[in-house]
């Protein structure tokens, strides 16, 4: 198929001819994306086999039109699952989430319970035991969530009495401390994460002090309020977060300009495919009509691409992680060609760290990025708005239950979208100037989104 023929000359048209032959029951919802995909599933599923993935390579032929990733069957390019781990037979906990969740989340369809424990169990990447949630910014059970705060907080140093290469496991975890530390650190456990402030117990003899010396409507007046559980639009969002993306730069070919923008336009390639697939797990989106949830797809995909390299960078100083085996700094970026745009999400970057921003704020933030459009072909406005209200309210109740030490938080996240916008504005002229240069190959879906979004 020729290129030109999946370009958007008329947006409207083309989401008729595409999203029209979306499947509504998702029936191979899992069934071979796995096959176009580079992934490392954040945690193992119990019982159930890991899918196996590879890339596509070569021409622009390999990923397909967008009208396939959306849900066309017929070439083998379908939404990632939820799980990475959920096999090639099916998805055994999606009619449970649509059935609850599939609507535009009104007052009936909030109520209903989200049967969380129908989802294949997560586990801990340190030890294999089950994870309780995501802790430090990875799937972790409790006692190495514990382990590993106990080691920020006191500053503990181990020394491994063996080669530094212990196996650590559910039941041999408290072997080595050391090793298990290393894990930790290898699996991605972050100790920013960490609050220093905190003292095992202390809460708990201030607590008692104010009992002993104090009336007990004194002592409730002055304990800080306990934090609340996490909102359930923020539990789905965590939920549906994709896994881990490698870029796997092409080995033969030289160091230089064309490798490294090869490089991330087979990765940004691959990275809307699941961000496709993510985006269906949003709730209320799968509600909106077909139409509208291409125009927001088509309007946004470069700003949540760029959020989530702004997430990953957070850690590191002046570095820009693009996927978990491809990271950038200034040089690397100018010969690249990508200084601006290097210089332009570092400065992104320094705002979220400087907010400190957690796990649960930038998946609600991803998701509102996504309804926030700009796009002049929204069908429902309203039904757009209300999705926008969902979202929002799910932030200010994250920030109300999680940080209401904070009373501006929501605000101040919020107004990081406009710059993300502006970012993402620079980085799809920057990629449709080197799409028009000729030099780099570029998938279809990319060349479709780009074509799209200028």
């Amino acid at each position: 198929m020729d290129v030109s023929e999946l370009c958007i000359p008329d947006p409207l048209g083309y989401h008729n001819q595409l999203l029209n032959r979306m499947s509504a029951d998702d029936r191979h919802l899992g069934s071979s994306c796995g096959s176009f995909i580079k992934t490392e599933p954040s945690s193992p599923s119990s019982g159930i086999d890991a899918l196996s993935h590879h890339s596509p390579s070569g021409s622009s032929d390999a990923s397909g039109g967008f009208g396939l990733a959306l849900g066309t069957h017929a070439n083998g390019l379908d939404s990632p699952p939820m799980f990475a781990g959920t096999g090639l037979g099916g998805t055994p906990c999606r009619k449970s989430y649509e059935d609850c969740a599939g609507g535009l989340m009104d007052d009936s369809a909030i109520k209903c319970e989200y049967m969380l424990n129908a989802i294949p169990k997560r586990l801990c990447l340190v030890c294999g035991d089950i994870a309780s949630g995501y802790h430090y910014g990875v799937a972790s059970c409790e006692a190495c969530k514990a382990f590993f705060k106990r080691t920020i907080q006191g500053n503990i140093e181990y020394s491994c009495p063996a080669t530094n290469e212990c196996e650590i496991t559910k039941r041999r975890r408290k072997s080595c401390q050391a090793c298990r530390f290393m894990k930790c650190l290898k699996v991605g456990m972050l100790k920013e994460g960490v609050r220093l402030d905190r003292v095992r117990g202390g809460r708990q003899k201030y607590k008692r002090r104010l009992d002993s010396e104090s009336s007990p409507y004194l002592s409730l007046q002055i304990s800080p309020p306990a934090k609340k559980p996490l909102t359930k639009i923020v539990s789905y969002l965590l939920v549906a977060e994709p896994d881990k993306l490698y870029a796997m730069p092409p080995p033969g070919m030289p160091e230089g300009d064309i490798k490294a923008l090869t490089t991330l336009c087979d990765l940004a390639d691959r990275e809307l495919v699941v961000i496709i697939g993510w985006a269906k797990h949003i709730p209320g989106f799968s509600n909106l009509s077909l139409g509208d949830q291409m125009s927001l797809l088509q309007s946004a995909w470069m700003e949540i691409l760029i959020l989530g390299i702004v997430y990953r960078s957070l850690p590191y100083d002046d570095k820009l992680v693009y996927a978990e085996d491809y990271i950038m700094d200034e040089e690397h970026s100018r010969l690249a060609g990508l200084l601006e745009l290097y210089r332009a999400i570092l400065q992104l970057v320094r705002r979220y760290k400087k907010l400190k921003v957690e796990k649960e704020e930038f998946v609600t933030l991803k998701a509102l990025a996504l309804a926030n459009s700009d796009s002049m072909y929204i069908e429902d406005a309203e039904a757009v708005q209300k999705l926008q209200d969902l979202l929002h309210e799910a932030l200010q109740d994250y920030e109300l239950g999680q940080r209401h030490e904070e009373p501006r938080r929501t605000g101040k996240l919020l107004l990081t979208l406009p710059l993300l916008r502006q970012t993402a504005a620079k980085a799809v002229q920057h990629f449709y100037s080197i799409k028009l240069q000729g030099k780099v190959p570029m998938h279809k879906l990319f060349l479709e989104m780009l074509e799209a979004k200028v």
